[in-house]
């Protein structure tokens, strides 16, 4: 016969109600936040310093191929297993598009701003992903891109 152990000393029920509050209220701040504008960190007087209009495209080899939309140019391929955090950004980018039933006509933007952010932006759902928030090293894959887009518009002006 097996025998039902109880704990005398079970988790105090005011930590988890605790816990509960302190994540709601989490969210309400950020929600606030996100909609009225008040407590988040903008520079008004930050102008874009560079802008490229991309496609980001999967080929069936699992890459992830970048083209410059005006140009219709290849600006860089992301050969499968390599660029995680770059695939991910783009991937749950083209997610809120599927969501929302639009299709990849319209071309992303990755704009490099003169108080040194970095923002990937769609402009068909209107969201804003800033690479700063990352990290350096996840911030350093999409300014590979920003270069590689550079680098091939020079290359098609001159």
């Amino acid at each position: 016969m097996t025998e039902k152990i109880y704990h005398s000393n079970p988790f105090p029920k005011a930590v988890l109600w605790g816990a509960g509050v302190l994540l709601a209220l989490s969210l309400v701040a950020v929600a606030f936040g996100r909609f009225t504008g008040i407590g988040t960190v903008m520079n008004p007087q930050a102008k874009p310093r560079v802008v490229h209009s991309l496609h980001f495209d999967d080929r069936a080899d699992g890459a992830v191929v970048i083209t410059d939309a005006e140009t219709q140019q290849v600006v860089l391929e992301l050969e499968p297993g390599t660029n995680g955090f770059a695939r991910g950004v783009m991937r749950g980018m083209a997610r809120g598009r599927k969501l929302e039933g639009l299709g990849n006509e319209t071309p992303f933007q990755l704009v490099s701003w003169s108080d040194g952010r970095l923002t990937l932006s769609d402009p068909a759902t209107g969201h804003v992903v800033e690479m700063n928030a990352f990290g350096e090293t996840q911030l350093e894959s999409f300014a590979a891109i920003l270069n590689a887009a550079s680098a091939k518009q020079e290359s098609v002006t001159q």
